[in-house]
């Protein structure tokens, strides 16, 4: 009977001290008894952060709980007549408009602030490339930067690679450049919306995006291109696309039998580990999936319209000396623009657009910014 009571007892306490554990806020937490780090299972995709800054505040009126309206950034460059950058010019020099009626800039970022790049590498078998090229160009795009900007790399295949987070460590950058690798299949649209929702949403001044590919998208499952350009209208960041035609190449592979090369190191007099510009599948034909003229005209379409709505450029590089003049124009662009960000006066609902343009005290100036918004509140769903 006592030991009956002992055990009734023991439980009762365990109980209470489960309660009390619950109410006090605490939760049990497994971890890696060797690092001694929580163990997290990552989303494959982050989760599409649709307000890029949510401020809540009290209503001294009651307990309500009121949200501010979501802070609107946009990329700016200013031109005189004869196409060259205006610099100098400080927040008073701006006037913002949405739909027609003045808004107050809340924030401004002048042309020598740092910014951030996100370099996006499309290291799909497809590539036009070989990857020593690849990289070489994205290292001298590094070089050209300014030693306080930072930049993130992320590379893709059938997977996404995030191979540096945001850092102005040229080491690291660099490390992380020349670990890329060619792979098979190719998930641009999976990779674009990490990129967006999951690592430049997040981060606050001036950022651009630039994405190195053909285009051509085989196999992305948790995105789609709509989700992409229409992230892109949200996004407060220039997108710059480096398009590069694998029509003609990827026409060869389909059409012939394609045997796998051998393991045999092949000598090389370059640099490259790969000495080929692909692997190969194993004996066998291509299969048709993003090989068809119209996978292409889609691809081209795609490319350009990440770069209109974000009010970024569409650069063509059919070599590696264009490859390497578009990184050099993308460059000196960055250095070029301002960012000019204000509170929408007014509430919007699910779905609603808006047209936002931007004007300078300057006579003659060319304003080149990104005008027509798209805001929504409610997830979407891929098509």
């Amino acid at each position: 009977m006592k030991f009956l009571f002992s055990f009734v007892l023991a439980g009762i306490f365990a109980v209470l001290g489960q309660q009390s554990l619950a109410q006090s806020g605490r939760t049990e937490t497994k971890t890696d008894s060797k690092s001694n780090q929580r163990l997290e299972r990552p989303e494959p995709t982050p989760p599409k952060n649709l307000q890029k800054e949510i401020s809540p505040s009290i209503d001294t009126d009651g307990d309500i709980i009121r949200v501010s309206t979501q802070l609107v950034s946009v990329p700016v460059r200013v031109m005189d007549k004869k196409g060259r950058f205006i610099a100098g010019l400080e927040k008073d020099n701006f006037k913002i408009f949405e739909d027609g009626a003045e808004q107050e800039v809340a924030l401004f970022s002048k042309e020598t602030e740092p910014f951030t790049v996100a370099l996006v590498l499309d290291m799909s078998y497809s590539a036009k490339f070989k990857i020593s090229e690849i990289q070489s160009a994205a290292v001298a795009f590094i070089d050209q930067l300014r030693p306080q900007d930072k930049v993130i790399v992320v590379s893709f295949d059938a997977e996404v690679h995030v191979l540096t987070d945001a850092t102005s460590d040229r080491k690291e950058i660099f490390r992380a450049i020349k670990s890329t690798k060619i792979g098979m299949g190719t998930s641009l649209y999976e990779a674009m919306d990490l990129v967006i929702n999951g690592q430049m949403r997040k981060i606050e001044g001036r950022k651009a995006v630039i994405l190195f590919s053909d285009g051509v998208d085989t196999t992305s499952r948790r995105s789609h291109d709509l989700n992409n350009l229409h992230d892109a209208m949200e996004l407060d960041a220039l997108i710059y696309s480096i398009k590069y035609d694998t029509f003609a190449d990827v026409q060869r592979m389909k059409n012939g039998p394609i045997i796998q090369q051998p393991t045999i190191k092949v000598p090389t007099t370059t640099d490259d580990p790969n000495p080929f510009p692909f692997p190969l599948p194993t004996a066998g034909t291509a299969g048709t999936q993003g090989t068809t003229a119209e996978d292409y005209q889609k691809a081209a379409e795609y490319l350009d319209q990440l770069a209109i709505r974000s009010g970024g450029r569409l650069y063509e590089a059919t070599s590696l000396g264009n490859l390497a003049e578009a990184y050099a124009k993308i460059a000196s662009e960055l250095r070029e623009f301002y960012s000019v960000a204000f509170y929408p006066s007014r509430e919007r609902q699910s779905g609603d657009s808006t047209s936002v343009k931007v004007k300078v005290d300057r006579d003659g100036a060319v304003v080149r910014s990104r005008e027509i918004f798209t805001k929504r509140t409610l997830p979407k769903k891929a098509r």
